[in-house]
């Protein structure tokens, strides 16, 4: 009979050190170059996102332009400043004009990415899906300045329009002194401006799709429109909802720069947003910097809300969610 082999009592035995020296050092010395390139970019977005946050203390200060933030000789005023907005007669129209267009805006431009992107996807000619692609895409390289200059000549009293009304018999009207057209302009161009870059994140989910699940669709004798709304659409609906939270997340966070390039004295009424108030009063005139920092909190904290509110209802209702 064999003996069972047995180890000598003075065999060193080797213990897994945690550490460095483990699994997790391992997989870190793996990650070390990724993380040495990510390095810049935490760099970047502490430096202009989260160092700036400081400055929100002077929302409830009596700031002035110069005064140090923190000192012995600051003058807290607490919630005086959002007192004040509240009190505005603007604070009304600004919640109305700014949350019109953001709606408007967000109903028409959430689902035409999506649209563009299943209909891309189902094109049988991937040359013309590409050229299709880059003509979306390519507007939104445009700076606002450009796109509302191509609205003045387009829509202007002397622009293309304009020319062919009048070649037509009909009398010469200025749309950007029409407060009827503003929102319309904006918001349509602002769409077409971004609709095919939105687009891009639905492509890259949709060339994941399993081709056997079209394959069994084909057998199953499903139409084109049919694999794409039982195919393709499921397949990016967990992309949607992380978008769709997204978007409403940041609902209120409509910019400054574009209305303000297309704010007349004709139109004022309907284009004077929260964004464009907040950079009149901290940047304008005489500037009431801790005044326009606590409107612009106020709208921060609506967004905040909105996306808390919107990730709740999404984990309820589905599995995806962002947190």
């Amino acid at each position: 009979m064999r003996k069972a082999k047995t180890t000598p009592a003075s065999a060193p035995v080797t213990l897994a050190r945690p550490g460095f020296g483990g699994k997790r050092g391992r997989r870190l010395l793996e990650s070390a170059p990724w993380l040495i390139m990510l390095i810049p970019a935490v760099l970047v977005v502490f430096l202009f996102n989260y160092l700036p946050i400081y400055g929100v203390l002077i929302a409830f200060q009596d700031f002035m332009p110069g005064d140090p933030i923190l000192s012995p000789l600051t003058r807290w005023v607490s919630f005086d400043n959002f007192i004040r907005f509240f009190n505005d007669v603007q604070f009304w129209p600004l919640m109305k004009n700014t949350f019109l267009l953001c709606i408007i805006g967000f109903v028409i431009g959430f689902p035409l990415p999506i649209i563009v992107a299943l209909s891309i996807n189902a094109l049988k000619g991937k040359r013309m899906a590409k050229y299709l692609q880059t003509i979306f895409t390519a507007p939104h390289f445009i700076s606002l300045v450009v796109l509302v200059g191509m609205l003045t000549l387009f829509f202007g009293r002397y622009g293309l329009v304009n020319n062919i009304v009048a070649a037509l018999g009909g009398e010469r009207v200025s749309y950007f002194l029409q407060s009827s057209a503003f929102r319309p302009l904006y918001i349509l161009s602002s769409n077409w401006q971004d609709f095919g870059w939105s687009a891009i994140i639905y492509i890259a989910a949709l060339s994941n799709v399993d081709p056997g699940q079209h394959e069994a669709a084909i057998l199953d004798g499903a139409t084109r429109f049919q694999r794409v709304i039982h195919v393709d659409l499921p397949a990016i609906m967990p992309m949607i909802s992380v978008m769709l939270i997204m978007s409403i997340g940041g609902l209120m966070g409509v910019g400054y720069e574009k209305a303000l390039l297309m704010q007349t004295d004709g139109n004022l009424g309907v284009s004077e947003l929260i964004a464009t108030y907040v950079y009149k009063q901290g940047l304008t005139g005489v500037p009431n910097q801790a005044y326009a920092t606590a409107i612009g909190l106020f709208n921060s904290v609506i967004n905040v809300v909105l996306l808390i509110i919107a990730n709740t209802t999404s984990k309820k209702f589905s599995e995806n969610s962002l947190f």
